[in-house]
């Protein structure tokens, strides 16, 4: 790596940190008051989340699991940023057609968790049908606070040539 791929890559990095923090923020605040209104509290959401990973015993483990919850939220909206913004870097479109871009890559996003990344999860898994307004606020946070947000401020903030490099 030269010196001058450096600070392109450092860009980068703190591009997708920012954008990511703020998509995970604005995805898990609509989830805390979403919840909340359910009579779901913000130790459990974030103990469902480090289910995931640790499968039940998240809701034993305490503070422990909330923490890890907010870690892991945190890395999956950061890993999802990553994603997108490294394919806006080969692919134009993702960034001049920032909003049917940002809510079709939402609802990858959204799909690709439910359909692959939760059934392979310790997270317990529902018995009964999930209730309809409970399917259309998770639908609409991911295609409004994950990927119209990580489309929009990627376009805005990400220079067209920030992460490419010769070779």
């Amino acid at each position: 790596m030269t010196q001058s791929q450096t600070p392109a890559r450092s860009s980068a990095f703190f591009t997708v940190l920012r954008i990511g923090l703020v998509a995970g923020t604005l995805d898990i605040t609509e989830n805390l008051v979403f919840n909340q209104l359910r009579g779901i509290t913000p130790k459990m959401v974030f103990q469902y989340i480090a289910s995931g990973l640790i499968g039940m015993k998240s809701f034993r483990a305490g503070q422990a699991s909330v923490v890890l919850g907010v870690v892991l939220h945190y890395l999956i909206a950061l890993t999802w940023t990553g994603v997108f913004y490294a394919a806006s870097r080969k692919l134009a479109i993702l960034t001049r057609r920032p909003v049917i871009c940002g809510l079709l890559y939402g609802g990858f996003v959204y799909l690709f968790m439910n359909l692959i990344v939760l059934p392979l999860s310790g997270v317990p898994h529902v018995r009964a049908a999930i209730p309809v307004a409970s399917r259309v606020n998770g639908v609409l946070a991911v295609l409004l606070c994950i990927g119209l947000t990580i489309s929009l401020l990627v376009s805005k903030y990400a220079t067209p040539g920030q992460s490419q490099h010769p070779g």
